[in-house]
């Protein structure tokens, strides 16, 4: 048995098929928005000599996860949920990361008080920042809530 082309320029090899592998034009690409595209990553290979569709194919079977990938991410969701819960120290300005939106973060914690607000939210300010600014959702008595801008 023949090897099974899959590339544009294989041959074929379907039955003894030997003809050629091309590929669909892509229809309604959108990588503009979201690279790569459904459109672009979906099977669009096909063999003209024997009829054969990429897209017709069975979907393989996904390979199984080792014990060795499970235990990392069972030691990564240990850690998360560890750095999730650890104590936030209002000796420093402390906080926690969340997601917020794909170009914005929430930074939520503590901050020592001087008495001088002002100074306080910029001191604050300078250490949570995000790439392109951000803004205070929250400010006053210790504790804060900031929306870093990240993209």
């Amino acid at each position: 048995m023949s090897d099974l082309g899959y590339c544009e320029g294989d041959t074929c090899g379907r039955d003894s098929c030997e003809g050629v592998i091309e590929s669909h034009k892509v229809v309604n690409c959108s990588c503009h928005i979201s690279p790569p595209c459904g459109a672009c990553t979906a099977p669009r290979g096909y063999c003209e000599a024997c009829g054969w569709e990429e897209s017709e194919d069975p979907v393989p079977e996904p390979e199984p996860v080792s014990q060795k990938e499970k235990d990392f991410w069972k030691a990564q969701a240990e850690e998360w949920e560890r750095l999730r819960s650890a104590p936030l120290d209002n000796t420093k300005v402390s906080w926690r990361d969340a997601p917020h939106t794909n170009s914005s973060m929430i930074k939520e914690g503590v901050y020592p008080q001087s008495g001088d607000d002002a100074a306080d939210r910029e001191m604050v300010a300078k250490e949570v920042v995000g790439t392109f600014g951000g803004r205070f959702e929250r400010f006053g008595n210790g504790h804060f809530k900031y929306i870093a801008y990240t993209d």
